[in-house]
Order: structure tokens, then sequence, then C-alpha cells
């Protein structure tokens, strides 16, 4: 089983209206669609916006459909002056780039958990790598880097300066550090693909709406491939 879990509705319906005989399943104000595409059994759900929207899309898709692996797919930020509209970022990892207590004199982005204290959470390099295979010829610049994740939409490029500074991150957006996170808890591999819908000059929110399909579509495209392959 396959889960893929987007944020928008233009990066879920791609690939929904493959799905031979889909079930609908509704939980917590979310609606997840299961069923098969190319033969394989995928679980498909569009979270919403945000960490919290995420978390807990996440979380309901492990408990209801346990599934092998959790794609998140979508678009984001670049945080690179070397990454332009379209190009593809696959996760080395993930980071929370909003999670703030340096004022205890903690490192930013240190996630506590019961056992352990880390910022960084690890995708799962097998995965990684199909969806880096899965992403050739689509016209696209491909690059394997960290994904950090907030509940903010970037808009300054000051800002993308500093997250990109403080973590070596290649892009932004608001719901991968929250699905790699709870991916963790569950011991459940994962990796975060995303396409870039606005970059350094372009970063505007009339530019990310312009954009943002042309992005979507690539990762659809990726994601048709990847489950063809699995």
């Amino acid at each position: 089983m396959i889960g893929i879990i987007c944020a928008l509705q233009i990066e879920v319906d791609g690939l929904k209206a493959l799905m031979e005989n889909p079930e609908t399943t509704q939980k917590a104000g979310l609606e997840f669609f299961s069923g098969k595409i190319f033969g394989k059994d995928v679980a498909l759900l569009e979270c919403g916006r945000g960490k919290v929207n995420a978390a807990v899309g996440t979380q309901i898709l492990i408990d209801l459909f346990k599934p092998d692996v959790v794609i998140n797919s979508g678009i984001a930020g670049s945080l690179s002056k070397n990454l332009i509209i379209g190009d593809i970022v696959i996760s080395s990892d993930c980071v929370e780039h909003d999670i703030n207590c340096t004022a205890l004199e903690e490192p930013r982005g240190q996630i506590w958990f019961p056992n352990e204290k880390r910022v960084d959470i690890p995708a799962d390099m097998e995965v990684v790598n199909k969806l880096a295979e899965c992403c050739q010829n689509l016209g696209s610049h491909v690059n394997i880097g960290r994904v950090a994740s907030g509940d903010i939409f970037i808009v300054y490029r000051r800002q993308r300066e500093t997250i990109a500074f403080d973590f070596e991150a290649l892009c932004c957006e608001m719901e991968g550090g929250a699905v790699g996170h709870v991916c963790y808890m569950n011991k459940v591999p994962f990796a975060i693909l995303r396409s870039i819908s606005d970059d350094f000059k372009f970063n505007k929110p009339e530019n990310y709406e312009e954009f943002k399909q042309l992005a979507a579509d690539r990762t659809i495209k990726a994601m048709k491939k990847f489950i063809q392959m699995d």
C-alpha cells in the first residue's frame, strides 16, 4: 500500500482520476480515497495547508490503511538561487523551521521525542532514489536535499535566506516536516517530493498562484511513474 498526502486539490486530482473504483473514508473532517492505480493499492489524501492538518492526516492514514510507504507530494518555494520554477526537490531529510526554543539554549528546529531530541528527520533513501529515477525526463533539474517546513507562507527573500542559512535546506513548504515527523514516530518509510512553484525571483503570492499548476503537474507525473515502478 502506497500512502500519498498532498495539501492542495490540484495536487490530488490528477492521481484520483486514475484510481479504479475508489472508496471514500471520512474521519476528522478529512476524506481519504483508496483503490488501485496501475494495479497497486493506493490511499490518497488532500490534507489541507499546514503542519497540524498534515500530522492529523498522516496519523489517520497510517492507522486506517497501514501503508508500506508514505509520500508527501506537492509544491514548494525555493531556498536556493540555483533552483528555479519547475525544478524538483526530493527530501534527504526534513526539518521544522518554525520550532524555536533558542531562548532555552536549544538549537532552532529541535524536536523532542520521548527518547531523543533531534532537528532532522531522515527520509527513506531507497524511496528517495526511486523517486529521483521517476523524475528523470520531466524537463526539470532533480535535486536531493533538505526540505524545511513551517506554518508560514514564506514570501520575502530575507526569510528564505535565513531558513537556508540556518538549516541548509533547498526548499520550504508547510506540510512535509509534519508528515515526516509522524512517519518517524510510527516507523513508516517516507519521502517528500516537491516541485518549485516560486523561486528567489518570483516569490510573491501572485507568482505562486500563476505557477502552482505547472509545479503540481510535474509531481503528478513523477508519482504516476513511482506507482507503476513500486
